[in-house]
């Protein structure tokens, strides 16, 4: 990434069915699901909105974190995605103010993009990921 500013990547929307969700998105919006992929135990299939993204995720197993959130909240916004210049200082930043993560080094996560989750008790209730 070039510009070094933070910026929205993409919003998790968390569902039971991709299918059920994607016409709205489709169909009403006229956007271009993408091709589905599975990472964390979660279909996800990306909506581009300019240079932001929706990701409908749909759980792949009842034991997945999508699973999970949707028995306990049901279907909505699971997590905002904030692309930084570098994954691994915006890392050591968070440690160093003291912020819980849910991953301590990144990892691959959909389209094979280095990723990192911050945990929502040290976020104002938000699950945050973060991705260069």
């Amino acid at each position: 990434m070039s510009d070094p500013a933070p910026r929205l990547a993409h919003v998790g929307i968390a569902v039971p069915r991709i299918a059920d969700a994607l016409p709205f998105y489709r169909d009403v919006l006229g956007l271009a699901p993408g091709h589905p992929e599975v990472a964390d135990g979660a279909t996800i299939v990306s909506l581009a909105f300019g240079d932001v993204a929706v990701e409908l995720l749909e759980p792949r197993d009842p034991e997945s974190p999508i699973a999970k959130f949707l028995a306990r909240r049901g279907p909505g916004i699971h997590h905002l995605c904030y692309r930084v210049a570098d994954l691994d200082r915006a890392l050591e930043r968070c440690r160093a103010a003291g912020y819980r993560l849910v991953d301590d080094t990144p990892r691959r996560g959909a389209g094979g993009r280095r990723i990192a989750f911050l945990h929502p008790k040290a976020t104002a209730g938000i699950l945050i990921e973060l991705t260069e």
